[in-house]
């Protein structure tokens, strides 16, 4: 017999688990963050969950914030086995996690108690790790400190960024979440406790990190270049123009730190340096870099801030 769910979540990385759980379980509602304008003067723009949800013909509130009688008395009675989140975007209060026999379950991206909090995908690509998960993990009120109960490894190749990584993980947690449910029904589930020595932090992606420190090994910029793709993407400063790299793969060639060592974008690091394979100028489109020289001029020699 299927359970009944309600689903929390917002982001594209969300969805692939929300219609999975809908093809396994019974969706009685789905809570995301609000539509937000994309710029002044444009229509609200709903969240990948929202528009999902319609599809699926699932009932859908969107709060502004949770801390409020109107949320709590909803979920309290709501008929439901579970809440699951995933990247809901706000920390579930207190007084949600205190209602009398409802578990609320976390799909987290990560193997944690690694990489605890907002940006676990981003951190893992930034800082080369070779491998990361997800763990289905019972929420608890400090944050995604709960013991888990399911983890699953998957390694993370060379070339992947957020977006590669966003959808393999997705998929792993689609199945994983599935996976944990069944055994609520067996009564198999077995919580495992953190070990609090191991814990690291995946802290919220500032805008500043974002501009490219060519005093840094090779591996560490294509590792950030990654770890930022698409948003907020990894940039220098160019007479005035803030250029984007997409992708880029390490060389053998040597210079000074930022130095343009060859006509078609090899760019000196602290140690070794980098080809510019994708690049975006400000406002403009992905260009393969052969095509975005011939209308763009950076003079070998130059220096890169």
């Amino acid at each position: 017999m299927p359970y009944k769910i309600l689903f929390m979540g917002t982001p594209e990385f969300s969805v692939p688990i929300l219609k999975k759980l809908y093809l396994k379980h019974k969706i009685i509602g789905v809570i995301t963050q609000p539509p937000k304008k994309k710029s002044r003067g444009q229509k609200l723009l709903k969240s990948p969950v929202h528009l999902e949800a319609e599809k699926l013909k699932i009932p859908i509130r969107h709060p502004n914030s949770l801390h409020n009688n109107a949320e709590l008395d909803y979920i309290k009675n709501a008929e439901i086995n579970f809440v699951v989140v995933v990247a809901y975007g706000q920390i579930i209060p207190d007084s949600f996690l205190n209602i009398k026999d409802l578990i609320f379950l976390n799909i987290h991206a990560s193997l944690l108690p690694r990489w605890r909090g907002a940006a676990p995908i981003q951190r893992s690509l930034m800082e080369m790790d070779t491998e990361t998960g997800i763990s289905i993990m019972k929420i608890i009120p400090k944050l995604d400190a709960g013991p888990f109960m399911l983890q699953e490894k998957i390694s993370i190749n060379e070339g992947d960024n957020f977006s590669l990584l966003s959808k393999k993980l997705s998929e792993t947690g689609a199945n994983l979440i599935v996976d944990a449910l069944s055994l609520f029904k067996k009564n198999e589930v077995n919580f495992i406790n953190q070990d609090e020595k191991n814990v690291t932090y995946a802290k919220k992606i500032n805008k500043r990190e974002a501009k490219i420190n060519w005093n840094k090994p090779a591996k560490k910029i294509i590792a950030e270049i990654n770890g930022l793709h698409p948003f907020p993407g990894a940039w220098f400063e160019h007479k005035g123009n803030r250029i984007k790299i997409i992708e880029a793969e390490k060389t053998e060639n040597t210079g000074r730190e930022g130095e343009v060592l060859s006509d078609d974008l090899i760019i000196g690091c602290k140690e070794k340096s980098i080809k510019i394979k994708l690049i975006q100028k400000e406002g403009k489109k992905i260009l393969k870099t052969s095509n975005f020289i011939s209308g763009y001029e950076i003079k070998k020699g130059e220096i890169l801030s």
